[in-house]
């Protein structure tokens, strides 16, 4: 299975060797972004320094690509920050506070 988001981005680029290239790495290291993290993958992020490189790349390329692009909303609904912080307004709402 391949984890989105960098699986959707690397294919927008044209494979792995392209994003490679572009950022300096080896394929394989691409490659583990689309893994799972119980693999050794990243689980679909595309590590935080690769991004600018990768924003500019694809507007030279006239790519369609914007910065939310790189942001899984499905880890960030799993994260126990967001969780709590979800928690604690529908809380709110009940009890009329804000």
């Amino acid at each position: 299975m391949r984890h989105e988001p960098a699986n959707k981005i690397i294919n927008e680029f044209g494979g792995l060797t392209a994003v490679a290239t572009i950022v300096g790495v080896s394929p394989h290291s691409v490659m583990r972004w689309r893994m799972p993290k119980q693999s050794g993958g990243t689980g679909g992020a595309i590590p935080h320094w690769h991004i600018p490189v990768l924003l500019a790349a694809a507007k030279d390329r006239k790519l369609k690509l914007r910065p939310e692009d790189f942001v899984s909303l499905n880890a960030a609904v799993r994260s126990p920050k967001v969780a709590r912080a979800k928690a604690v307004s529908e809380t709110s709402s009940l009890s009329g506070t804000v």
